[in-house]
C-alpha cells in the first residue's frame, strides 16, 4: 500500500514551519526534497569513506571507488541501460546537454545541417544548441505545440529530413507539464538517421524510463530533481556512440598517457569525466534511486497521477484563474496566472502561508511566449504531497483572487 503519511516522515524538511505555517513544498520541479536515506548516505560518505578516487591504493580510495561505481550501476539499472559503461556522470541536465552540444558541434554537425527542438524546451535544451549551431553552421528548427500544449506531431514529422542531424526534445515540459510522445518522436527521427537526445530533467522523476524501449541515443537527467543531491546528474548514451566521440574536457582521470607532444584518452565513460568527480553526490544519487525502488515507481506514478488530476480539478474552480495548457497527458506541474495579480505577488502571498511555489519564466521563455505570457505561477507536485495540501493551496488562491 502507498502510505503518503509514512513517506512524508522520511523527508525531514517537511516537518519545518515557514512563517508559522507548516511547509507545503510545491516546488519540486525546481528541486525535490531529499529523504533521510539520501542525507544519511552523504553523512556516512563524508564521515567514513571520503577520498579521491582513481588510482588510489589505500583502503578509503577503494571504498570511495566502490561507492562511485555502485552509483553508476544504480543509474544504469534505473534507466535500463545495457551496462554501466553507458552512464557518464555530470553536474546535471544542463551540463549534460552542453557536453553533447559541444562535442556534436565539432564531430557531427556541418554547415546546413539541422537541429530539431520543440517549442516546449527549457533554456538548457535551447542555448547549448544555439552555441553548437553558431559554431558549426547548423540551423535550428522548432516543432510547434497546439493551444493545449501538445506537440503537433504532423508538423514535427514534416521538419525531419535528410539534413536532420540532431533531435533534442524534452520528456516532460517543465513549464506546462506536457508529457511528450518521446518513443514515437524517436522512431520518426531515427527514420531519417538523426541522433536523438532526450532532456529527462522532469521525466525521470515522474515516469519510469527505459532507454532501450524509447530507442533514444542519449537521455540526460539531474539528481536534485530525482530526490538526490545537487551537483550530480547523468547522461545515458549508447556505448558505440560514446566510443566514437572525442573528449569534451581535459585533465586528470580522462587520460591514458600524457606527454607534451600529445595525449591518449581513456575509454568511456572515464573519457568524459575529467577531474575529481562529485563522489559523495553520486553516492547520494544511488541512495535516492534505491529509495524510489523501495517504494515502487509504478506506485509513485499512480499516486502522482491521481494527485495531479485532483489538483487540476480544484485549481480550475478558482475565479479569474487561467491554467496555461491542457495537454492530453500531464506530469508534475500546473502553470497558471491570476487575472490582474502579478505572478510574483501571488507567490509571495502563498509563501506567507508556508506554501512554496515557483513564479517567473521557469527558464522556458519561448513556450510562455507561445501563450502570450512572460511568466506564470507554477506549483509542482511529487509523491510526498497530499490532497490536503492541494486544498490549502486552492483556498489561499481563492482568497487572493477575492482580494484583487
Amino acid at each position: 500500500m502507498f502510505d503518503v503519511a509514512t513517506i512524508r516522515r522520511d523527508f525531514p524538511i517537511l516537518q519545518r514551519r515557514i512563517n508559522g505555517k507548516p511547509l507545503i513544498w510545491l516546488d519540486s520541479a525546481a528541486t525535490a526534497q531529499k529523504p533521510r536515506a539520501v542525507i544519511e548516505r552523504l553523512v556516512r560518505y563524508y564521515e567514513q569513506e571520503n577520498s579521491n578516487i582513481h588510482r588510489g591504493t589505500h583502503t578509503l580510495a577503494e571504498v570511495a571507488c566502490d561507492a562511485y561505481d555502485d552509483a553508476r550501476d544504480s543509474v544504469a539499472a534505473f534507466l535500463n541501460a545495457a551496462s554501466q559503461d553507458e552512464i557518464v556522470f555530470v553536474r546535471g541536465t544542463t551540463e549534460g546537454i552542453n557536453l553533447l552540444a559541444a562535442i556534436f558541434s565539432e564531430s557531427l554537425l556541418r554547415p546546413g545541417d539541422e537541429i530539431v527542438l520543440t517549442e516546449a524546451e527549457h533554456h538548457a535544451n535551447i542555448v547549448p544548441w544555439q552555441f553548437a549551431a553558431k559554431k558549426s553552421g547548423a540551423v535550428i528548427r522548432v516543432a510547434p505545440v497546439d493551444d493545449n500544449g501538445d506537440l503537433i506531431l504532423d508538423a514535427y514529422q514534416r521538419l525531419l529530413g535528410p539534413r536532420t542531424r540532431v533531435v533534442s526534445i524534452t520528456h516532460i515540459s517543465n513549464a506546462l507539464g506536457t508529457v511528450m510522445p518521446i518513443q514515437e518522436m524517436t522512431r520518426m527521427a531515427k527514420q531519417v538517421g538523426a541522433t536523438v537526445v532526450i532532456d529527462g530533467a522532469q521525466g525521470a522523476p515522474h515516469r519510469r524510463v527505459d532507454v532501450q524501449a524509447i530507442g533514444c541515443d542519449f537521455y540526460v537527467f539531474s539528481g536534485h530533481k530525482l530526490f538526490g543531491p545537487c551537483g550530480i546528474g547523468a547522461v545515458y548514451g549508447r556505448h558505440e556512440l560514446w566510443q566514437q566521440m572525442p573528449p569534451w574536457q581535459g585533465g586528470g582521470s580522462m587520460v591514458q598517457q600524457v606527454t607534451f607532444e600529445g595525449s591518449t584518452f581513456a575509454i568511456p565513460p572515464k573519457r568524459f569525466e575529467a577531474g575529481t568527480p562529485a563522489v559523495a553526490s553520486a553516492a547520494g544519487l544511488g541512495a535516492a534511486i534505491d529509495y524510489l525502488n523501495s517504494i515502487g515507481f509504478e506506485a509513485i506514478e499512480r499516486y502522482e497521477t491521481d494527485l495531479l488530476a485532483y489538483a487540476l480539478e480544484e485549481i480550475r474552480k478558482v475565479n479569474r484563474l487561467r491554467i496555461i495548457g491542457m495537454p492530453r497527458e500531464r506530469g508534475g506541474v500546473i502553470s497558471f496566472v491570476l487575472d490582474g495579480i502579478p505572478d510574483m505577488q501571488v507567490a509571495k502571498l502563498l509563501d506567507a502561508q508556508g506554501i512554496a511555489v515557483r513564479a517567473g519564466t521557469h527558464c522556458a521563455q519561448p513556450i510562455l511566449a507561445r501563450f502570450g505570457l512572460q511568466s506564470s505561477v507554477r506549483p509542482s507536485f511529487a509523491f510526498y504531497n497530499t490532497r490536503e495540501e492541494v486544498d490549502v493551496l486552492v483556498e489561499m488562491l481563492r482568497r487572493i483572487s477575492a482580494q484583487r
